[in-house]
C-alpha cells in the first residue's frame, strides 16, 4: 500500500525501489476517484500522469539521478496557466478556454520532473473566502462536508488534506492560501510579495497576488519555494534579491532541527478583538505561555491600525480588479452570449452579466465606484495612504522582532452558507491575514490545534520581507514542539 509522508522520504522509498511514480500516481488517481463528492478537482489529468511517471520510472531504472522534484504529484488551482489544458478561474467567462502557456512557477515544476495531476476547484477569479463561489459549486471540507474549506483556494487545500495528491499550489491575494489551510489543518505559505513570479497567474489585484503552497509539512513547502523562487524576466514585479535559490533549501534542512531562541510579537487588538472566537484566543494565549516559558522572547505590542486594514485591502483590491478583469469582455475568447445585441456596449454587458458570478460582478462594482470621479480621493488615495503607514509600521516591528504571531481567522471553518447573505461578515472574518498581502510580507498557517467542535486550527506567523528562512526554521519548530491537532 501507498503511504505518502514528505517529499524526501517519497524520494528514500523510490530510490530503494519499495514503490514507484507510477504506483504513486494510480494510489492518487483512486483518491480522487473515491472523493469526488468533495469537489476538489475541475478537471484530472490521469492518462498524462501515467504517462509522465511512467518516463520517471524508465529515467530511473537508468541509473539517472532523481532532479528536486521527482515523481512528485502537484495540483494546480483553477487560476494558474498550465499550457495545453483549460484554465477558467472557476467561472462561465473562461469556459472552454485552454492555456497558451505555462505559468513561470508550473515551469520549473515540470523542469524537477514534478507530475501535475490536475486543476482544482476555486472561488471564482479568486473572490471568496469559502470557495461557494464556483461555476462548478462549492468544495467540501474533508473533515466536515456540512463545512467549507475556506477561500478563495479551497479546492488545492482540500486536494492535500484529503490525500489527493502530495502538495498544491493557491494563489494568496488576502489570506487565500493561509485560510482554506487554517481551516483544513495543513500547511499553507505565502511568500513575500515577488518571490514567485506571477507570470500564468490570472490576476485578481495585482499588487497583493501570491502564488502559495500547500502541504502537509513545513520541509515539502521550503522544497517547492526552493524550485519556484528567483527572478523571471516576464514579472517586472518581482525582487531583485531574495533569500531562496539554490541554497535556501539546503540552508533551510541544515537549521530546520535547530532549537533556536526568537523574538516574537503579537498585537494586542488582534487577540483581544471581539470577533475571535474565546476556545481560539485561550489556546493562542496558552502557546504564549509556554513559548516564554521555553525561553523565547514573546511580547504584546499595540498596533492600532487593525480596523483599518480590511477597508483599505477591498478598496485596493476592487480597484484592481475592476481594471484586470475589463479584459474579459467576450470578443476576443472565452464566453460569449448567444442573445442578440443592438450595439458593441450592449453585447458587453450581457457577456459580462452573464458570464460573471454575483461576488465578482459586485467586487468589479465597488472597484469602479472607488476609482470613480468624486470618490477617488475620498476611498482610493485614503486606502493608499493607510498601506503606506502599514507598511512603516511593519519595517519598524520587524527592526525589533523576529516574527510577529496571529490566529489566521476568528472562527474555524464556517457551515456551508452561513456567510453568503451577508458579504460583510465574510469580508470582515479576513482581518488576521490581509495584513500580510497589504504590506507585502511572507506569512505562514501552522497547523497545530484542533477546536472542541473538532475542526482544526492554527497559528500564523509572518517574518520581514525575504525573511522566508526565519519564517520556516520558526514554522518548523512550532510544528515540532507544539502540534497537537490531529493527536
Amino acid at each position: 500500500m501507498f503511504v505518502f509522508r514528505d517529499i524526501p522520504g517519497y524520494h528514500k522509498s523510490l530510490q530503494q525501489e519499495n514503490t514507484s511514480c507510477t504506483a504513486a500516481v494510480a494510489h492518487y488517481l483512486d483518491a480522487i476517484k473515491r472523493n469526488t463528492h468533495l469537489n476538489a478537482f475541475t478537471e484530472v489529468y490521469a492518462e498524462e500522469a501515467l504517462q509522465t511517471a511512467k518516463i520517471l520510472d524508465d529515467k530511473r531504472q537508468q541509473g539517472l539521478p532523481l532532479k528536486k522534484l521527482h515523481g512528485v504529484i502537484i495540483a494546480l488551482k483553477d487560476v494558474i496557466c498550465y499550457k495545453g489544458h483549460k484554465v477558467t478561474a472557476a467561472s462561465k467567462i473562461l469556459e472552454g478556454f485552454a492555456s497558451i502557456y505555462s505559468a513561470t512557477a508550473v515551469q520549473r515544476l515540470l523542469d524537477e520532473d514534478a507530475i501535475i495531476i490536475g486543476s482544482c476547484n476555486c472561488d471564482e477569479f479568486a473572490m471568496g473566502s469559502t470557495n461557494e463561489n464556483s461555476v462548478y459549486g462549492n468544495v467540501l471540507n474533508a473533515a466536515d462536508n456540512t463545512k467549507v474549506p475556506g477561500g478563495s483556494s479551497g479546492g488545492s487545500a482540500v486536494a492535500v488534506q484529503a490525500g489527493l495528491c502530495m502538495v498544491s499550489l493557491g494563489s494568496d491575494t488576502g489570506g487565500s492560501v493561509r485560510q482554506p489551510a487554517d481551516f483544513c489543518g495543513i500547511i499553507g505559505l505565502k511568500p513575500t510579495y515577488g518571490t514567485i513570479s506571477r507570470y500564468g497567474l490570472i490576476a485578481y489585484a495585482s499588487s497583493f497576488d501570491q502564488i502559495g503552497i500547500f502541504s502537509n509539512t513545513v520541509t515539502d513547502a521550503a522544497l517547492l519555494l526552493d524550485v519556484m523562487s528567483g527572478t523571471d524576466e516576464y514579472d517586472s514585479t518581482m525582487l531583485s534579491e531574495t533569500d531562496a535559490g539554490n541554497s535556501f533549501y539546503k540552508r533551510f534542512s541544515a537549521t530546520a532541527s535547530e532549537n533556536k531562541k526568537y523574538k516574537i510579537a503579537y498585537f494586542k487588538e488582534a487577540l483581544h478583538h471581539p470577533s475571535l472566537d474565546v476556545e481560539i484566543r485561550n489556546t493562542i494565549l496558552t502557546l504564549i505561555s509556554k513559548l516564554k516559558n521555553e525561553g523565547h522572547a514573546v511580547t504584546e505590542i499595540n498596533f492600532e491600525l487593525l480596523d483599518y486594514v480590511v477597508p483599505a485591502y477591498y478598496v485596493l483590491t476592487t480597484a484592481e480588479a475592476s481594471s484586470n478583469l475589463s479584459r474579459f469582455d467576450g470578443i476576443r475568447f472565452g464566453y460569449s452570449t448567444k442573445s442578440q445585441a443592438k450595439d458593441l456596449t450592449a453585447f458587453y454587458k450581457q457577456s459580462r452579466s452573464e458570464g460573471f458570478g454575483k461576488e465578482v460582478q459586485r467586487r468589479i462594482m465597488l472597484g469602479t465606484f472607488v476609482l470613480s470621479a468624486g470618490y477617488y480621493d475620498a476611498y482610493f488615495s485614503k486606502a493608499q495612504q493607510v498601506r503606506r503607514m502599514l507598511a512603516d509600521r511593519t519595517r519598524a516591528i520587524f527592526a525589533e522582532y523576529d516574527a510577529v504571531i496571529l490566529p489566521n481567522s476568528p472562527t474555524t471553518a464556517f457551515t456551508i452558507g452561513e456567510k453568503t447573505e451577508d458579504p460583510v461578515a465574510m469580508y470582515l472574518a479576513d482581518i488576521y491575514t490581509v495584513f500580510a498581502n497589504l504590506t507585502g510580507i511572507p506569512g505562514i498557517a501552522v497547523p497545530l490545534f484542533k477546536h472542541s467542535n473538532g475542526m482544526p486550527f492554527g497559528l500564523q506567523v509572518m517574518t520581514a520581507k525575504a525573511d522566508e528562512l526565519t519564517l520556516l526554521q520558526l514554522s518548523a519548530q512550532l510544528m515540532q514542539q507544539y502540534k497537537t491537532c490531529g493527536q
